[in-house]
């Protein structure tokens, strides 16, 4: 085993020191606790809410702030200073791949607390490219077809399989929602 330098001593430091963000998943319904407790043990935290307007029994309106990605919250933080976190109630995981934390991009996160409360964010289901998806709002309400991503558009493909013919129409993501396909009709 090759001897260590004082400059591979120091990078290896400064890899266990480095802060960056992570994506830390909690319990469902704890991520505003979560915060709080981030933030009273000095670690940097993000919490991206939205507001949403809820009607209880009663008939009482009222306007709750919720967590943009519920059951997670983003902390800036060392490989050092994963225990501190790992420790706060509510957190499961450090969101990574295996054992290991994968670190967020710090421009993506930077630009979502400066931009975020710009505009009128609301959680949306994830779409991919290619998978199934059916319109909720607009003339073509109904519609299934297939996502399709075109630069900064996002586009759906109907097909009309009676004329084996497909179209492609610009939608907005908003007025999207994915199809689960039941897989047990399939499966016998």
């Amino acid at each position: 085993m090759p001897a260590m330098t004082a400059a591979n001593v120091m990078i290896a430091l400064n890899n266990r020191t480095a802060k960056s963000w992570y994506a830390v998943f909690t319990a469902p319904f704890h991520e505003k606790q979560v915060a709080r407790h981030l933030k009273m043990r000095d670690i940097e935290q993000y919490l991206p809410l939205y507001r949403v307007r809820r009607r209880w029994k009663d008939g009482r309106a009222v306007e709750l702030e919720m967590p943009l990605f519920p059951s997670y919250v983003f902390v800036q933080a060392s490989r050092m200073d994963r225990g501190k976190v790992l420790s706060v109630p509510g957190i499961l995981k450090i969101v990574g791949t295996g054992r290991e934390a994968t670190p967020l991009p710090d421009a993506e996160i930077e630009t979502l607390r400066k931009g975020l409360h710009l505009h009128d964010a609301e959680p949306h289901p994830f779409l991919r490219v290619g998978e199934k998806a059916r319109i909720r709002n607009g003339a073509l309400s109904g519609m299934e077809g297939v996502v399709l991503r075109q630069k900064n558009h996002t586009r759906l493909v109907l097909s009309l399989d009676l004329i084996m013919k497909s179209v492609a129409v610009e939608v907005d993501a908003a007025d999207l929602e994915p199809i689960q396909i039941n897989i047990s009709k399939y499966v016998s």
